[in-house]
């Protein structure tokens, strides 16, 4: 078993924090229900003001900071990749396939053998 480090979320202030916004995600999504006789656009509005609010919520937690931290790092990461050229993923694209053709038949060519083995050598039938 690997040994990984699960934060959770600890401190009283956060759970509550978190709570909150599940709660006001929540609301949005019965404001959603309840303005049934409004415009859509007020309805929608009132959706997305409640995950607005929510988002705001949430990034003033530490959970919500160590979450955009980890973002911004994943970013910063994916900036520095090296990215592989058109040629270069097209010929690994036509090597995969390849193999994947080649095991398809690979397998097939198993499966009829051991069909032929075990249903017209070892049980008689045609």
């Amino acid at each position: 078993m690997s040994q990984q480090n699960v934060e959770t979320v600890n401190r009283t202030a956060d759970r509550l924090k978190l709570g909150l916004a599940v709660l006001v995600v929540a609301a949005g999504i019965v404001a959603y229900s309840v303005l049934v006789n409004q415009p859509t656009y007020v309805r929608v509005g009132a959706f997305i003001a409640g995950l607005i609010v929510a988002a705001v919520i949430v990034v003033f937690s530490d959970t919500g900071r160590r979450t955009l931290a980890f973002g911004r790092e994943s970013y910063n990461e994916t900036r520095r990749v090296v990215w592989p050229s058109r040629q270069e993923t097209t010929r690994m694209t036509a090597i995969v396939f390849a193999f994947v053709v080649a095991m398809g038949v690979l397998l097939w060519v198993a499966d009829k053998l051991l069909g032929w083995i075990i249903y017209g050598l070892l049980l008689g039938w045609n």
